[in-house]
């Protein structure tokens, strides 16, 4: 195998996303327990989202290899670098990793994880076009991340676990609808029903806009119900500074590059991911 064939398949990857999603669920499990859970717990969670994200990031590269050819010809499938056959047997490959780890979990566990990966896949393959309903998935496949981090360590009833899975939906939703809004001719000329179609992208990134809104003020609530201490409140409040600046400049057509301001609420996000674990585990 070529030098340049191996980075092209390391670049399928996208490593940043599939860590994101380990570290979620490594926060998950620390919430959930109240406490630092086995080294086993930890690895085969984080290893397990880690695959199954990076199982599903190539399929879409698979999946959406011909729109690639126009839009970005230079990724590692239509650049030719890699084969179809290749990136297949890699994603493949992957997801068996995952599914291995997540069994090494429990069944409820590898149920979850099964779930993730049909839903990831059948918007790869079907629902990709589908608009809200796409959206949906992929803020409910994000979310998801959280809840498993319960599942492996016993206690998938923890409230603040579910509270922030459904906030990261929440996020995500936002985020999906907002970049349809930046793309909507894209969006036009595959035959996409996006909101921003369907709407327009004036109101669709409205919308967006409203659902971070939502984020935001319902983020004081696991602080008001006792659920976090008060330690986490600092990245709470510099998240949702983040977002409220990004929502109001995706509603300003006059700002160049809004795309900016959608992956700044997403590396915000993993970074209070990435502070909310070190909080935890310096609090006892």
């Amino acid at each position: 195998m070529t030098g340049t064939k191996l980075a092209g398949l390391f670049r399928l990857f996208r490593f940043e996303l599939p860590a994101a999603a380990g570290a979620c669920v490594v926060l998950g499990e620390l919430l959930a327990l109240g406490g630092l859970p086995s080294f086993h717990r930890a690895a085969s969670g984080f290893l397990c989202f880690f695959c199954i994200s990076a199982s599903l990031l190539i399929l879409n590269d698979f999946f959406d290899i011909e729109t690639d050819r126009i839009n970005a010809p230079e990724r590692p499938l239509p650049s030719g670098v890699v084969s179809k056959g290749e990136a297949l047997f890699l994603s493949v490959t992957v997801a068996l990793a995952g599914f291995l780890s997540g069994f090494t979990l429990g069944a409820d566990a590898f149920v979850v994880v099964l779930v993730v990966w049909v839903a990831g896949f059948l918007y790869n393959w079907r629902l990709k076009k589908s608009g809200l309903i796409g959206n949906l998935l992929v803020g409910f496949s994000v979310g998801m991340t959280f809840v498993f981090g319960g599942i492996a360590v016993g206690n998938p009833f923890e409230e603040v676990v579910w509270f922030l899975a459904l906030m990261t939906m929440g996020v995500d939703l936002g985020e999906e609808i907002a970049a349809d809004a930046l793309d909507v001719e894209g969006d036009r000329r595959t035959g996409s029903r996006s909101l921003a179609v369907l709407l327009g992208p004036g109101r669709s990134m409205g919308i967006a806009a409203t659902v971070f809104g939502a984020v935001v003020a319902s983020s004081a609530v696991p602080f008001l119900a006792g659920w976090l201490e008060w330690p986490y409140l600092p990245p709470v409040v510099f998240f949702d500074a983040i977002v409220i600046l990004s929502a109001r400049r995706l509603l300003d057509q006059r700002i160049p590059d809004r795309l900016n301001d959608i992956r700044r609420i997403y590396l915000c996000g993993s970074v209070m991911v990435l502070v909310f674990i070190l909080i935890r585990l310096a609090v006892p």
